[in-house]
């Protein structure tokens, strides 16, 4: 993978022409009794990085910003370890970020792990491009993938991060479809239609089946960021 370029390491005079700032988004929240609180953002973050090489390939000065660590993740507050920071802060903290780098960065480009911090990034996305701050948002994910804590998240995390995966403690949870369980969900949070913490079923998760994952995320969030650079 080519050498990507990191924004904390830095000195100031080599942020000088960058082209784009890609930011990942994630959430610090519950995935089951056998991922970390940290799955949306090692996705997210995984994503970036291989997004932002490829741009590079690309002639692009594409450079990866640092992780944003916490989300709106309030549907997962009945969990010891979740933390929230909701929508209007998640937007006020977005929305500033962006603002202070478009100073030297003309375009960001924002890449979210967790669902439920979509439709922030929505409005951010329209408030800032109103005020002539090219910034676009997209999401890591696949079609067809379970909701949460899952067979593709452990997948991923099998191949990303294998030493933060309990396997051992990995159940099935709610395996219903989402579509059915969010009322209830939105209304009462994860606990009170899956008990663990889990939406879906990790049985069958692989490193191999992660590895595919990623390459379809990458390859999939890679064009979307084509078309916004031009």
């Amino acid at each position: 993978m080519t050498k990507v370029r990191r924004l904390a390491e830095l000195r100031w005079p080599e942020a000088a022409g960058v082209d784009l700032l890609v930011v990942p988004v994630g959430s610090t929240e519950q995935h089951g009794p056998h991922l970390p609180l940290a799955t949306d953002a090692i996705v997210a973050a995984a994503v970036a990085e291989r997004l932002v090489a490829a741009l590079v390939e690309d002639g692009v000065g594409a450079v990866l910003g640092p992780t944003v660590p916490y989300g709106a993740s309030g549907e997962h507050e009945g969990f010891p370890g979740t933390v929230s920071i909701g929508h209007g802060a998640l937007r006020a903290l977005l929305v500033e970020l962006v603002r202070s780098a478009s100073a030297w960065a003309p375009r960001t480009l924002l890449v979210n792990g967790h669902g439920g911090n979509a439709p922030t990034l929505d409005a951010v996305v329209a408030l800032l491009e109103s005020e002539g701050r090219p910034t676009a948002w997209l999401p890591c994910g696949v079609r067809g993938a379970d909701a949460h804590a899952g067979r593709a998240e452990t997948s991923l995390l099998l191949q990303l991060r294998p030493d933060l995966v309990a396997l051992d403690a990995a159940e099935p949870g709610a395996v219903e479809p989402i579509a059915g369980l969010l009322p209830r969900l939105r209304a009462e949070g994860v606990r009170a239609v899956a008990p663990n913490g889990v939406l879906g079923d990790p049985t069958g998760a692989s490193a191999a089946e992660g590895a595919a994952l990623l390459r379809a995320m990458v390859a999939s969030a890679t064009e979307r960021a084509r078309g916004f650079v031009g």
